[in-house]
């Protein structure tokens, strides 16, 4: 994303991101949604017997500065997915808001200037 250098043009990108950013009703996982393939101890399964692994999803996320995992079951996976990536989409507008705000900060002694200058 390029920052403007008009005060002007900083509030419209700012306001704009602004409105985004409550829009949703759907929940928001910070966390990592991984697929894992292991054996599952039975020793007549497919997989015992070197075979090919069973796939399962599981949601990898830090609480109180240690790292949980929970198994995620198959029929949540998508749903899941979609609230680790507004997650993500969050972040980044968030990411977004910050930098056009600090340039709001750093322009407004010029633009404050500029208007004095024309009175």
């Amino acid at each position: 994303m390029r920052v403007p250098d008009h005060p002007t043009l900083i509030r419209r990108m700012l306001n704009a991101r602004l409105s985004r950013l409550g829009g949703g009703s759907e929940p928001i996982l910070a966390a990592s949604l991984v697929e894992v393939r292991r054996r599952c101890g039975q020793p007549s399964c497919r997989c015992g017997k070197g075979g090919p692994l069973h796939a399962s999803h599981q949601l990898t996320f830090k609480d109180s500065g240690k790292t949980r995992t929970v198994y995620v079951p198959i029929d949540l996976v998508d749903e899941v997915r979609s609230w680790v990536e507004n997650h993500k989409r969050l972040k980044t507008l968030l990411n977004e808001i910050h930098r056009l705000s600090v340039a709001l900060v750093k322009t407004h002694v010029t633009q404050q200037r500029r208007k004095g200058g024309r009175a």
